[in-house]
């Protein structure tokens, strides 16, 4: 059925609002990073600022005297690491456990399916002083690793959950068939399973990606010192006891939002189609 013109009108003017009410924010924090101290401060605020500078851009990457800039890349560097290790580790992990999900008979195999979504569920804060102390007895306190580590507890869930359903949605015959040539359970899942699940192991990669790289809580209480902190709570901590400098604020925040939408430029289709091959069966 063809919509009639106003109804594209409504369409055009709904997607236009909900474009410019999620860009507005990132584009105030670019005009913030590029605006003079002064300029920040005036009011009424102005959204073309009177005086234009990268200077803020040419310290984080030259200025090694400057102590936010290498805030900045310490902590860059230590949210990269943590974020490829957690991706790299959840993917293998959770998709040997989504197979056997998705394949094998077993006690409570649906059961099991719905703990990793519950675990996935539970907010971070109620399970954050047991872990405090659990961390600090054993020592592992602002470490990277034990970031990685918590960021598994809830990356892992989502692994499973969304890796089984790709497992189900296509059928057994090619498992069966390359087994009656056989091929053991592995060399299956290896040069069966992985090539027909290829986006869907891409898309849930990058997803893993973006969640640990947006994590925030855990970073901000397992860690103090600068040699595990992450990017989100180094920018957090740029405002100083006596003056807050916004422009470097909003700096680090368009720097630190790049590799996400690199990543995601990148990989836009495949993303795009795991969101619906998952639900198909083949």
């Amino acid at each position: 059925m063809k919509h009639s013109r106003p109804f594209k009108a409504l369409q055009y003017t709904f997607g236009i609002l909900v474009a410019f009410f999620t860009l507005a924010p990132y584009l105030w924090l670019f005009i913030s990073s590029i605006s003079l101290r002064k300029d920040l401060t005036k009011v009424p605020l102005k959204w073309i600022p009177e005086h234009v500078t990268f200077s803020r851009y040419v310290d984080i990457f030259t200025n090694e005297g400057n102590e936010m800039a290498y805030t900045f890349k310490i902590a860059m560097g230590n949210t990269l690491f943590v974020g490829i290790t957690v991706m790299l580790i959840s993917i293998v992990v959770g998709s040997l456990a989504a197979y056997s999900i998705a394949r094998y008979q077993f006690p409570f195999r649906n059961s099991i399916t719905y703990v990793f979504l519950f675990s996935y569920m539970i907010p971070p804060v109620v399970i954050v002083i047991p872990l405090y102390l659990l961390l600090s007895e054993l020592g592992m306190l602002d470490l990277k690793w034990t970031l990685v580590l918590l960021d598994l507890t809830f990356v892992i869930p989502y692994v499973v959950w969304v890796m089984q359903s790709y497992f189900r949605s296509f059928s057994k015959e090619l498992e069966e068939a390359a087994m009656i040539d056989g091929a053991s359970r592995l060399q299956i899942l290896w040069k069966v399973v992985v090539p027909i699940v290829r986006p869907g192991l891409l898309a849930t990669g990058v997803l893993s990606f973006l969640l640990t790289w947006e994590e925030f809580f855990f970073s901000l209480l397992f860690t103090s010192s600068l040699e595990s902190k992450t990017i989100s709570v180094a920018i957090a901590e740029f405002s100083g006891k006596n003056a807050v400098d916004y422009g470097m604020i909003a700096t680090g925040g368009i720097l630190a939002t790049l590799p996400p939408l690199i990543i995601v430029a990148m990989f836009q289709k495949q993303l795009v189609s795991s969101m619906t091959a998952g639900g198909v069966k083949e």
